[in-house]
């Protein structure tokens, strides 16, 4: 059964810096894509940050030059590391993972609180 964990959420201040990891277990095979989604209550879940086997990487207009995504290939994992976070951040933050693409057929993590807060 495969599963992604994600870790390193929690509170932080305006302007301060999180990294958040996902891990996939259950499965020997690399995912093509993975990403970062987030949600806050009564909205939908929205992408952040996605990137796939070449490399190539996508994120929502808001994160760009705040927030990178990296990948460690070998270990299937995915990586967040969010810079200048503003309250607007402030959601659960969901781990995806895909063998052919990301999004609501792929798989999802559990979810880690990220909290921006003075």
């Amino acid at each position: 059964q495969v599963q992604l964990v994600e870790s390193g959420g929690g509170l932080v201040q305006p302007g301060g810096s999180l990294r958040l990891s996902c891990a996939a277990s259950g499965t020997t095979s690399r995912f093509y894509a993975m990403g970062w989604y987030r949600q806050v209550p009564g909205k939908q879940r929205d992408m952040v940050a996605t990137v796939n086997d070449d490399g190539i990487t996508k994120y929502v207009d808001s994160v760009k030059g705040r927030f990178y995504i990296s990948r460690d290939y070998a270990k299937n994992e995915v990586y967040l590391d969010m810079n200048s976070l503003q309250p607007e951040d402030t959601a659960v933050y969901y781990c995806n993972g895909g063998y052919y693409a990301v999004g609501n057929d792929a798989f999802w993590g559990q979810g880690t609180q990220v909290t921006v807060s003075s």
